[in-house]
C-alpha cells in the first residue's frame, strides 16, 4: 500500500512537472539550491521544447548546477544574469587551464565576456581574448618565476607548469604540453575564479526588463514564438491543469509503473556491484574527470567503428571528441569481475597528472556498461617495437630505446612517491607501456593497480595478481619477502631485458617442455664479459644495451630487498654504463646450472610453491 501512494504520487509530479515546462515564468532550482533557471535554460530532466537549443543544465548531487560547453567541458553555475544575458561560472578544482583545454565555441551561442571600455559592444569576437601555450618544466627557477606566471593547480613538487603567450614558443629544459586558444588573460594572470559568458540569442532582455513579465515559449497556434505574459496569471492555470492530470494518468499508470518495476529489476547481487561503483563515483566526483552516457560513447567512437586492440578485460576502441582531439575508448566486460578493475583504473588515472602516465579524460557507468576514456597514443605499444618479428628492421634507435626506459622508470618512480598515496601498478610490461606522437612513453592499464599509504611498507593481497613472466617471486611465494612496490621493479627489470633482447623472457615459440629463460643467458654474457651482441650497430649502442641490461638484472633479484627503489633505478639509467657494478647472480639460488654464453640456457624449477597468505 506505501509503494502505490508512493507511486502515485511520484506520476503526479512528474506529469505535474512536465506541463509546466512549456511556461518560462516557471523557476526551478537543483535541489533547491543555486541559481533560477528558466527560459532559455532547462534541466535535462526537463522537455525539450521547454528550453532553447544550446542552453541545458544539469544537476549533480542535487545541489550544483551545471552547464556542459563543448567539447565536454563542464563548468558549475555560480550565478545567471537574465536581464543582461551573461550567466558565471567556475571550476570546483579551481582549475581553469586543465578545463579549457578543450573548450570550442564555434558551436555554441555562448561567448567569453570581457570588459569593453569603450563600449564599442565587442564587435570583434576575439576582443579581450589571448593565446597561451603550456610548458612542463621539471625544475623552477627565480628567473622562470620573474619571468612567468606559474600554474600551481597543474604543478606539483616534482614538476611546475608555466603559461607563454607565444603559442610556438619554446621554454629552454621544457616540455610543452598543450595550447589555450582565445581565453582571457584573467583565467591565466590573475588566477580568476569565476568566469562570464554572454549569450545574444536569443535576445528577451526587453522582456526582463518589464516588471511583472517574463519570457514564455508558446505552443498555441502552432507558433514557437516566445512571447511576454504576465507571471501570476498564466502561472496559476498551468498548475491548475498540471494537477487534474496528474491525478488521472497517476491512477492509470500505477499498475504499468509496477509491473516494469518488477520485469526490470536486478538481482541482490548485480545491485551490490552497481551500487558500489555508484558509491565510488559519488566520492570520487571532486575528481572531476567527464562521465559519459553510453550514448556519448557510441557517439565519440562512430558505433565503435575502429577496434585498437583487445584483451582480457575490455576491448579498445579509437574515438574523437572533435576534429582535432582523439581519444582511446576501453570498453571494459560487463562479466569480468565485480567493477572493482573499473574502480581500480578511474581511482588511480584520475589522480595523477605525470608526462609519463596515460590521462583520463572521462569515464562510462551507465548501469552495467562501463568504459574509460584516455587520451589517444598514435605509436601503439612499446611491445609493438620489440617484439622479434620487428627488430630486425627496428625502427627506434638504441638512444631512443633509453629515453623510453628512463620514462618509464620516472612514471613508476612518480606512482611509487609523486602521489598522496602510492600507487603499486601489478603490471608493467611492454604491452601497457604506449607511446606518443614522438615516441614518449605513457604507463596504462590500472586494472590491477592497488593503492596504500606511503609510510606502508608492505601490501597485502590474497591472490596473485600480474602477467605470467613479469610477476615478482613474492607475489606467488612469500618465502622470498612481502609483497611490496619492489614487485613493480621486478617487472620493469624484465621489461628493460626485453628491450635488450627484442624479445619475451620466455620464448613462445619455443614448445613447453623445453622453455628458454632469456634473463638468465643475459646475466651469463654480462659475467663472462662478453658482448651484448644483440641487433646493435656500434661502440655505443652496445654501452646503451650492457647498461640496460644490467639494471635490468639489479631489478630482477628475486629477494625484494636486493632490489634497488625505483628513484635509484632512474639514477642508474641516467648514469653512465662504466660506472654500474655489476649485480649478483639472481639465478644461482633457484637451481640453474652454468652453461655457455653463447647457448640460452633453460630454466630450471621455476615453479614456485604458492603459500596461502594469513590477512
Amino acid at each position: 500500500m506505501v509503494i502505490s501512494y508512493l507511486l502515485l504520487f511520484l506520476a503526479f509530479n512528474i506529469v505535474d512537472v512536465g506541463e509546466g515546462q512549456n511556461v518560462c515564468a516557471n523557476e526551478s532550482r537543483c535541489g533547491g539550491h543555486g541559481p533560477a533557471i528558466r527560459f532559455p535554460f532547462q534541466l535535462n530532466t526537463q522537455p525539450n521544447d521547454s528550453g532553447y537549443p544550446g542552453f541545458t543544465l544539469s544537476c549533480i548531487d542535487r545541489k550544483h548546477t551545471v552547464l556542459e560547453l563543448p567539447i565536454s567541458v563542464k563548468l558549475f553555475v555560480k550565478h545567471i544574469d537574465y536581464k543582461s544575458q551573461v550567466i558565471q561560472l567556475y571550476d570546483p578544482d579551481n582549475c581553469f587551464p586543465s578545463q579549457l583545454r578543450w573548450l570550442n565555441l564555434s558551436s555554441s551561442p555562448f561567448r567569453f565576456k570581457v570588459e569593453d571600455p569603450h563600449n564599442y559592444g565587442q564587435q570583434d569576437p576575439d576582443y579581450g581574448l589571448y593565446e597561451y601555450a603550456l610548458f612542463n618544466c621539471s625544475s623552477r627557477s627565480k628567473d622562470m618565476d620573474y619571468q612567468y606566471d606559474l600554474i600551481s593547480c597543474l604543478s606539483d613538487h616534482t614538476y611546475q607548469v608555466y603559461p607563454a603567450t607565444d603559442i610556438t614558443a619554446s621554454l629552454v629544459s621544457c616540455t610543452k604540453m598543450y595550447n589555450l586558444v582565445s581565453i582571457p588573460d584573467g583565467i591565466i594572470l590573475h588566477h580568476d575564479k569565476y568566469v562570464q559568458f554572454e549569450w545574444f540569442t536569443p535576445d528577451y532582455r526587453y522582456c526582463e526588463m518589464i516588471k511583472g513579465k517574463r519570457c514564455v515559449r508558446s505552443n498555441s497556434n502552432g507558433s514557437e514564438t516566445p512571447q511576454c505574459i504576465s507571471i501570476s496569471t498564466h502561472t496559476h492555470g498551468t498548475l491548475s491543469k498540471s494537477a487534474i492530470v496528474g491525478v488521472i494518468l497517476g491512477s492509470f499508470l500505477l499498475p504499468c509503473v509496477f509491473g516494469l518495476y518488477c520485469f526490470y529489476s536486478y538481482d541482490k547481487v548485480e545491485k551490490e556491484h552497481q551500487a558500489k561503483v555508484e558509491k565510488f563515483l559519488e566520492d570520487y566526483i571532486n575528481l572531476r574527470p567527464t562521465r559519459y552516457s553510453y550514448a556519448d560513447i557510441k557517439r565519440i567512437t562512430n558505433q565503435f567503428n575502429e577496434k585498437l586492440g583487445e584483451g582480457a578485460y575490455g576491448t579498445v576502441f579509437k574515438g574523437k571528441l572533435s576534429n582535432e582531439i582523439y581519444v582511446a575508448v576501453k570498453i571494459l566486460n560487463s562479466s569480468m569481475g565485480n567493477g572493482e578493475e573499473f574502480i581500480n583504473e578511474v581511482g588511480t588515472m584520475g589522480t595523477i597528472h605525470h608526462v609519463n602516465v596515460v590521462r583520463l579524460v572521462g569515464f562510462c557507468a551507465d548501469g552495467f556498461r562501463r568504459a574509460l576514456v584516455c587520451e589517444f597514443l598514435p605509436n601503439d605499444s612499446l611491445e609493438k617495437f620489440i617484439s622479434s618479428t620487428v627488430t630486425k628492421n627496428r625502427i627506434l634507435n638504441w638512444d631512443k630505446l633509453q629515453d623510453i626506459a628512463i620514462g618509464v622508470a620516472k612514471g613508476i618512480e612518480y606512482l611509487h612517491q609523486g602521489c598522496n598515496q602510492r600507487i603499486l601498478h601489478f603490471d608493467i610490461k611492454p604491452g601497457n607501456v604506449l607511446l606518443d606522437q614522438d615516441f614518449n612513453p605513457k604507463i596504462s592499464d590500472f586494472g590491477l593497480a592497488k593503492l596504500c599509504s606511503k609510510d606502508q611498507s608492505a601490501v597485502s593481497m590474497t591472490t596473485a595478481r600480474g602477467t605470467i613472466g613479469y610477476i615478482a617471486p613474492e607475489v606467488f611465494s612469500r618465502n622470498f619477502g612481502n609483497v611490496s612496490s619492489k614487485a613493480d621493479v621486478y617487472s620493469f627489470g624484465m621489461l628493460l631485458l626485453e628491450i635488450v633482447g627484442g624479445r619475451k623472457n620466455v620464448d613462445v615459440t619455443v614448445e613447453n617442455t623445453s622453455k628458454v629463460y632469456f634473463p638468465e643467458w643475459i646475466y651469463n654474457l654480462l659475467e663472462q664479459k662478453e658482448d651484448i651482441r644483440i641487433y646493435v650497430e656500434d661502440d655505443g649502442d652496445s654501452k646503451i644495451a650492457k647498461k640496460l641490461a644490467i639494471v635490468g638484472i639489479w631489478c630482477i633479484q628475486w629477494h625484494p630487498v636486493d632490489r634497488p627503489c625505483m628513484k635509484n633505478v632512474v639514477q642508474m639509467l641516467e648514469g653512465e654504463e662504466d660506472k654500474l657494478t655489476m649485480p649478483p647472480n639472481p639465478f644461482a639460488s633457484a637451481g640453474s646450472i652454468k652453461t655457455n654464453a653463447n647457448i640460452p640456457t633453460k630454466r630450471l624449477n621455476l615453479e614456485l610453491e604458492v603459500i596461502p597468505e594469513l590477512e
